[in-house]
């Protein structure tokens, strides 16, 4: 089951992002969590780096509340600003804590090349355009991890039974996240009616933000990529 209608802008991009969207959502990495093959240092590589992004996920979100214009928009931005600060770093750490990490030694790690590309793209979007341009660049992460949980979840090939992954897998299946992807695709149609009237892909910003969305898009491809990379296993 699709969870991004294919009418809806984000339906639009996904669409328009010729093969992007599939390389990203069926990566190696996504593919060896969901038969629990993947090595586990790769994992706990991945979930250090993870957090180090959900610290800059969040201020572009806050930035995203500071582009609007609306107090709808505004309040919409701020809950997730607050939902990932209080509940999802939260979760995040303590899951984290199962793989035997704690909080202090992954905010002492250095942040990736590929997480500092991504994050400081999806920030410069955010700069130098309006909310719009950096919702589509905040896009794909809230959006693709909810598609790549429900595939997984749906899929019969996924091991859930003694998979270490499982978790992981639930949590971006679920009835929560799903509602998480609702309400930014609902957002994205919003803002881009204020601003494009009409979502067609015959108006001039959409091949702009096209390149914006398959940008962000790419650039999650690299974060899977790293997961793969581990320090000393390269």
């Amino acid at each position: 089951m699709d969870i991004v209608p294919s009418e809806s802008l984000a339906g639009l991009l996904i669409a328009r992002s010729r093969g992007c969207w599939d390389a990203y959502t069926r990566h190696r990495f996504v593919e060896e969590l969901a038969t629990g093959r993947l090595p586990v240092d790769c994992f706990r590589h991945y979930l250090v780096q993870d957090y180090l992004f959900l610290i800059h996920f969040s201020r572009a979100w806050a930035l995203a509340a500071f582009k609007a214009e609306r107090i709808e928009d505004i309040r919409a931005c701020a809950a997730t600003v607050n939902a990932l600060i209080d509940d999802e770093i939260r979760l995040h750490v303590d899951y984290c804590r199962s793989f035997g990490i704690d909080e202090a030694a992954m905010a002492a790690t250095a942040e990736e090349p590929a997480n500092m590309a991504y994050t400081r793209f999806v920030m410069e979007r955010g700069l130098a355009g309006d909310l719009l341009d950096l919702l589509v660049a905040l896009a794909p992460c809230v959006i693709g991890y909810g598609a790549i949980g429900r595939r997984l979840a749906d899929d019969p090939a996924t091991i859930r039974d003694g998979n270490r992954y499982d978790a992981w897998i639930a949590m971006y299946s679920g009835a929560d996240y799903a509602e998480v992807v609702a309400c930014c695709v609902a957002q994205l149609d919003r803002v881009a009616a204020e601003r494009l009237g009409r979502i067609d892909t015959s108006h001039p910003r959409m091949a702009r933000l096209q390149e914006t969305f398959d940008a962000a898009t790419r650039l999650e491809i690299s974060f899977w990529d790293m997961g793969l990379r581990p320090p000393g296993c390269n």
